[in-house]
């Protein structure tokens, strides 16, 4: 019997490929990734084993995820078009390494995932697995069984008792890790509704949130943050706690059509609290510390960071390079950025940093400037003389 690693969350597209490769003469081991997304992996382990797998290997890798993955692309300021701050993204090649790492110890030919022909994860999980080890087959069940809906997977999974937590009533496709959560399909594929509350897990709506607002101050040294109003936190921890505090004024919600990388546009909505209150103080932060040059360059690394990021090319030659310039930007990103959350916003209200190019003496309109506005004359005429004819 050919063995296959599969790359299990627990949902119903994997609970039922389980079996339906299990049907196919294969014997399934499933992969857990714990990325802290705050499941019950004792009862995934048992609907793996119900369904059919033979082992079920769980690891808790989210140290790995937030050192490795999460942090590099925070010092990036790494967001796709705008909105996406790819949590889910960014979890696929470190579930890739994993599934690579144990089919070596159990000797499997291939590997498999849940990932649907028309989404993002299945390019980012085969390209990080061909990159790590091209002689692996990956197999795709999605992209090639019988069913048609995911009414159908529930009908499937019902005749052959599998337990299943998705309804036909509520068939949203959800991804979540610690640094977000990612939902589709349902009654979001209608373009012109709202989306209903019953769809968001970790936020709460800004119309029910407090009336007034929270003010924090976020610490961060050489661009990692490390403090949360002068208490010092683990970085899981300030990045937990910030997901609750986030969510209770609903911050991080987004709700967008995106470009996905197969090239057809997709309806998503985010929930992402702590990474939106961190992006917001960490760019905040470079816009102090960082000159002008810099600064607009950076802005051009974090998009295509962003989209390198989404396109699955982590373990590619150009990511590599971009993260040891990204480094080299944060030397002086240490200092402290105070935010105000209300009614789902996230706002800079106050700065601070011993690396500031900020001079008050400068920029100042009252008795304290210091400026020689005598010479912006002479600079004008310097500045715009290649433009006269």
């Amino acid at each position: 019997m050919k063995k296959v690693v599969l790359a299990y969350s627990g949902g119903l597209d994997t609970s039922c490929i389980v079996r339906w490769l299990k049907e196919r003469g294969y014997e399934v081991i499933c992969f857990v990734a714990d990325l802290g997304q705050g499941e019950n992996f004792e009862a995934i382990e048992k609907r793996a084993l119900a369904a059919g797998a033979s082992k079920v290997y769980i690891r808790d890798l989210q140290e790995e995820f937030i050192k490795d993955f999460i942090i590099p692309a925070l010092k990036a300021n790494a967001v796709y078009e705008g909105k996406y701050l790819l949590a889910t993204a960014l979890g696929r090649p470190l579930i890739a390494k994993y599934l690579v790492q144990i089919a070596h110890k159990e000797k499997a030919p291939a590997v498999a995932h849940g990932c649907t022909g028309k989404g993002n994860d299945q390019v980012r999980l085969e390209v990080a697995v061909g990159i790590l080890d091209p002689r692996l087959e990956i197999l795709a069940p999605v992209r090639e069984w019988e069913f048609k809906s995911r009414d159908e997977e529930i009908e499937y999974a019902l005749k052959y008792n599998i337990p299943i937590d998705v309804t036909k009533k509520k068939p949203y496709s959800i991804d979540r890790n610690i640094w977000g959560i990612s939902i589709e399909a349902g009654v979001l594929e209608n373009l012109e509704q709202e989306p209903p509350e019953d769809a968001y897990l970790i936020t709460k709506s800004p119309t029910q949130s407090a009336s007034y607002p929270r003010y924090m101050e976020v610490t961060f040294t050489r661009g990692v943050p490390v403090k949360i109003d002068g208490k010092v936190f683990k970085i899981k921890n300030l990045i937990n706690y910030l997901n609750e505090a986030g969510g209770q004024f609903g911050v991080g919600r987004s709700d967008m059509v995106e470009n996905r990388l197969v090239g057809i546009k997709s309806r998503e909505i985010y929930e992402a609290p702590a990474a939106t209150i961190l992006y917001t103080a960490h760019k905040e932060l470079e816009a102090l510390v960082l000159d002008r040059e810099l600064a607009h360059f950076k802005e051009i690394i974090s998009l295509k960071y962003a989209e390198l990021v989404y396109y699955g090319l982590w373990f590619s030659a150009l990511k590599d390079a971009l993260d040891g310039f990204v480094n080299k930007t944060q030397k002086f990103v240490s200092g402290t950025i105070k935010l105000r959350l209300s009614k789902g916003t996230c706002v800079a209200v106050g700065r601070k940093s011993n690396h500031s190019l900020y001079k008050k003496e400068l920029s100042t309109y009252g008795k304290e400037d210091k400026f020689d506005q005598k010479l912006a004359e002479g600079f004008i005429k310097l500045w715009g003389m290649p433009y006269k004819r």
